[in-house]
C-alpha cells in the first residue's frame, strides 16, 4: 500500500485565526472550497500555493507545547525555508508568532511559537 497524505492537521483554539497565521505565512488560500472538508467553526484549511494543505481543528482546553520541555512534548512541527532568516523572523513577529529559540547571527534556523503555541522553525534555504 501506499498512502498519499491528505493534509497536515493542527489542533488548535481557533481554527480560522490559525489558519488565517499560516495563509500571512506560507501563502495560500483560507477555506478554498473542497469536497473533501466541510468547513465550519471547528474546522478550517489552508491551501497553500505549492499544493500542500494544513487543516486546523478546534480542541477545547489544548495544551499548548513548551519548547524544549519534554513534560509538555511538541509532537510534531513544521520546518519553513526561508531566503532571509532576519526579514522573516521581523515578518513573523508581525503576524503574531513568538520566538522560542532566537539566534540574531543567524546559524541557519530559529524556532518560533504559532498563535496557538505550536512550535516551528524557520530555516535559511
Amino acid at each position: 500500500m501506499t498512502a498519499r497524505l491528505q493534509c497536515t492537521v493542527l489542533d488548535c483554539p481557533e481554527p480560522l485565526v490559525l489558519a488565517e497565521f499560516y495563509a500571512a505565512l506560507l501563502g495560500g488560500r483560507v477555506n478554498q472550497p473542497d469536497p473533501q472538508w466541510s468547513l465550519d467553526d471547528d474546522w478550517a484549511t489552508v491551501h497553500t500555493p505549492q499544493g500542500q494543505v494544513l487543516a486546523f481543528q478546534r480542541a477545547a482546553g489544548l495544551r499548548p507545547p513548551q519548547w524544549p520541555d519534554p513534560a509538555h512534548p511538541q509532537q510534531f512541527h513544521l520546518d519553513l525555508a526561508v531566503p532571509d532568516l532576519a526579514t522573516a523572523h521581523k515578518e513573523v513577529l508581525a503576524l503574531g508568532a513568538r520566538p522560542l529559540e532566537y539566534d540574531p547571527d543567524e546559524r541557519g534556523s530559529n524556532v518560533y511559537a504559532d498563535p496557538a503555541g505550536h512550535p516551528f522553525c524557520l530555516v535559511r534555504s
